[in-house]
């Protein structure tokens, strides 16, 4: 199997199957000397973890991550960093019902047709539970970015129809956490997580919106053709499971505004060149300019529920799938530290890769 590693300077190789003993990542080109908070990657872990909470799956993972290379004194020594955190809490019987029926929008059939074979169990590696490892690592690349003065921020703004209308500069991030839907509008969070445990009780599933914001990021980071900064966002994001779409600035709204309405004029204040508006949403050309970088995607609704859904085997004879197992009603709020993490990959990696430009 291909496409295990994302990035190309700081860059990670993610390994382990849902139901398999561990999951873990190898990161490879962090810079050497970087200070390393594990405590600080077990919380970022734990933002991530299953059964925080009665609006996601209650499958019991403590999500510990075990540091076996690459730290030495609570540095970093610049050679691969490799981490792995074991798996306690699979319940592999839950599945033995579905070992030859495609369930209805999972990859089981696609992996069958790739492979002539797949894990059934909790999805192999298409399972969710492979981003673990990515936060792991992005804990990692957001230390790097703090060093450089750059924060990466995601919140909830959407669950099914309830949305939030105010742009991220009018809200207060730092409210994010205060909830366990993670929208950072207390009443609307209240909202959302009622809608939730709604749908849960139907037995049904509903999907979201995550906003998210990198700011502090330098003019100058992304190439102008197939490398472009938002084209490897884009890539990060999608490669997320459930995510369904990617816009950054003014996304599709921009189609309804003229040009003159939509640049971005600048001016110079200062030692810096900023703009008097952001719809460019911090990316020029494919290369930052030292705006805000900010996107928005969309997460659909997760594919197991209990109703009953008709489908059918290995040998195409039709079936009827029951959802079983332990999933989440609705992915956004334990998706908000996975696009913190390959938001910080993918801007560590394009910075380092700016350094090396410069040599």
């Amino acid at each position: 199997m291909a496409g295990n590693t994302f990035g190309q300077h700081f860059r990670i190789t993610t390994f382990g199957e849902s139901h398999g003993r561990a999951i873990g990542v190898i990161l490879d080109g962090c810079p050497a000397g970087l200070q390393v908070d594990e405590d600080y990657i077990q919380q970022e872990l734990a933002r991530r973890r299953p059964g925080q909470s009665k609006i996601v799956t209650q499958r019991k993972e403590a999500d510990r991550a075990e540091v076996l290379s690459g730290l030495f004194e609570g540095k970093t020594t610049g050679t691969p960093i490799s981490m792995v955190i074991y798996n306690a809490d699979a319940r592999s019987k839950d599945y033995s019902h579905i070992a030859d029926k495609y369930r209805p929008s999972h990859a089981d059939y696609t992996y069958q047709a790739k492979w002539g074979r797949r894990d059934y169990r909790g999805g192999g590696r298409s399972s969710a539970r492979e981003t673990a490892a990515r936060v792991a690592a992005g804990a990692v690349a957001k230390l790097l970015l703090q060093q450089e003065g750059i924060s990466v921020r995601a919140y909830v703004s959407q669950v099914g129809h309830l949305a939030l209308n105010q742009p991220y500069t009018h809200l207060d991030l730092g409210l994010t956490e205060s909830n366990p839907v993670r929208c950072p509008d207390p009443a609307m969070a209240q909202q959302m997580e009622a809608y939730i445990k709604e749908v849960r009780k139907a037995g049904d599933t509903v999907g979201g919106v995550v906003s998210a914001v990198i700011s502090g990021c330098p003019a100058g980071l992304g190439e102008p053709a197939f490398d472009k900064l938002h084209a490897d966002l884009a890539k990060a994001m999608l490669s997320i499971n459930a995510c369904k779409g990617f816009e950054y600035g003014s996304g599709f709204a921009g189609v309804a505004m003229r040009g003159s309405e939509h640049n971005d004029i600048f001016r110079q204040e200062g030692d810096q060149i900023t703009t008097d508006t952001n719809h460019s949403g911090g990316i020029q050309g494919g290369i930052s300019n030292g705006m805000d970088i900010y996107f928005r995607l969309a997460f659909k609704p997760v594919a197991t529920i209990v109703p009953a859904q008709e489908s059918v085997n290995e040998a195409g004879e039709a079936v009827t799938v029951e959802g079983k197992g332990r999933h989440d009603p609705c992915v956004v709020p334990r998706a908000v530290p996975i696009v913190e993490a390959m938001a910080a990959l993918t801007v560590a990696d394009h910075l380092l890769r700016q350094r090396m430009a410069r040599v």
